[in-house]
């Protein structure tokens, strides 16, 4: 996604998608961005404010969080109204929008935004860490990322303010706050991130997820096919070129039954997205 802290493992030596127990390893060279291809879109987000961004994509994916699930983005209206001067390609809407991801409940005493009630596909929260809380935290955050970021933010520019016409991505990184340890750990993830595609799902909003598959296997691990999020379509990172994003297209998806939609490259300083046939 846009780079930052949420983005810095992208600039390590070796990046590697892990697909099943087979890993690709691309090589470490990074040169500056290129233009950016007819085809190919961007996403941009708070660490791309003030800076100049490129006339020429086909579309633009918008973070509407500062980096983390319970911050705005300070230049998102700015940043809608980029995206909608997109050129447009077959299959991406010029305008798409990510969500900060993460599931807190392992320091739960810390989280003033952590869930004390609410009713649930996992039964009723009661403020512990528990599937339904995390279920309910999802919720909550997708919720203020909504009504709170982005339809005002929408509304300041001019852009249609139904969250139902726009392809809405959740971003999940180990660069955020995840609980770990177990499969009990991973299922309160999933938990999460279901409560986050249910408020979006009340919408009628379309959702995908992004994330590597060695990022999504230690965070989610394997999703159950009767899980809401099976059938979604993924974003997969990792890739530095064009070729390697090509590569990715490939990979099979996050999630079961679910399309490789995009595949990200980041040659240089922007983040590039290859639409995957």
């Amino acid at each position: 996604m846009a780079h930052g802290t949420a983005r810095g493992w992208l600039r390590s030596a070796t990046l590697a998608l892990a697909a099943g127990v087979a890993v690709l390893a691309w090589p470490a060279s990074a040169a500056a961005a290129p233009g950016v291809p007819d085809h190919v879109g961007v996403d941009v987000s708070h660490p791309q404010c003030g800076t100049d961004l490129p006339e020429d994509r086909a579309f633009t994916v918008v973070g509407v969080n500062g980096g983390l699930a319970n911050l705005p983005n300070p230049c998102l209206a700015e940043q809608l109204e980029y995206a909608q001067g997109s050129q447009g390609t077959a299959g991406q809407p010029v305008t798409q929008l990510y969500l900060n991801t993460a599931n807190p409940g392992q320091v739960v005493d810390l989280v003033d935004t952590w869930p004390s009630d609410g009713t649930t596909p996992y039964g009723e929260c009661d403020g512990q860490n528990s599937d339904a809380c995390s279920w309910q935290y999802g919720w909550d955050r997708a919720r203020a990322s909504v009504t709170r970021y982005f339809l005002p933010a929408a509304l300041e520019a001019g852009i249609d303010l139904r969250p139902s016409q726009y392809v809405w991505w959740l971003d999940v990184e180990t660069s955020n706050s995840w609980q770990d340890g177990s499969l009990e750990a991973r299922a309160r993830n999933l938990a999460a991130l279901e409560g986050m595609t249910a408020y979006l799902d009340s919408w009628g909003a379309v959702v995908g997820l992004y994330s590597t598959h060695q990022q999504w296997g230690r965070i989610v691990g394997t999703v159950p096919d009767d899980s809401p999020l099976a059938g979604r379509r993924s974003w997969l990172a990792g890739a530095v070129t064009a070729e390697q994003a090509a590569l990715s297209c490939a990979l099979p998806p996050l999630v079961p039954r679910g399309p490789v939609a995009l595949a990200q490259y980041v040659p240089g300083d922007l983040d590039l997205n290859l639409p995957c046939s």
